[in-house]
């Protein structure tokens, strides 16, 4: 299946509200509509997770996290520069999101992403996407798409095709807390 025709059926399962399996910056994602209400609580239920763990919202410009956030620091976009390694930042004052996607306290975890499918995804999806690890929670994450376990390809409405063969190392992304005074503290290295 050619890039193109995975991107059209990706997108036409999250514009019903659907789930999808794919590729990101890092690991293999389950992923829906992260403004569905409905679509965040069938990952939660395919992942047989509890519904007060977060999960990461992928996004792929910083303009985006300004719509989606209602207070942002801009230097966490000038911190962000600097690493190397994929990372979601935790951002106070969510808005427009489901609400079973934002913690109790306001906040949700964001990641800007640099991934090819990804970006061409969220960018023709324009929302953002949901991302949290493609595995029943307590389980290893998968970092290759065969680890992933049966169940959670037969529950979502599309599996993506791309980057099934690939098997370079991969792992979470870093996750850190942006702090009032411009700081990050860091959550997962």
């Amino acid at each position: 299946m050619d890039f193109d025709q995975d991107i059209a059926n990706a997108l036409a399962a999250l514009q019903a509200g659907g789930l999808i399996v794919y590729p990101t910056d890092t690991i293999w994602g389950i992923g829906c509509d992260a403004t569905d209400p409905g679509a965040v609580a069938r990952v939660y239920t395919l992942k047989q997770r509890e519904a007060a763990k977060s999960l990461i919202v992928l996004m792929a410009d910083e303009r985006d996290i300004l719509r989606y956030t209602s207070q942002p620091d801009l230097r966490v976009f000038d911190y962000l520069r600097t690493v190397k390694k994929p990372t979601t930042v935790i951002y106070e004052g969510a808005i427009g999101l489901a609400d079973n996607l934002i913690n109790v306290d306001g906040t949700v975890a964001i990641r800007l992403v640099d991934d090819l499918f990804c970006r061409h995804l969220i960018k023709r999806f324009r929302k953002p996407i949901v991302s949290t690890s493609a595995n029943i929670s307590g389980a290893p994450a998968p970092a290759f798409f065969p680890g992933i376990d049966p169940r959670i390809v037969t529950g979502v409405d599309y599996a993506v095709h791309h980057r099934r063969d690939d098997l370079t190392p991969s792992e979470p992304s870093a996750i850190i807390k942006w702090n009032a005074g411009g700081e990050p503290t860091v959550i997962r290295p």
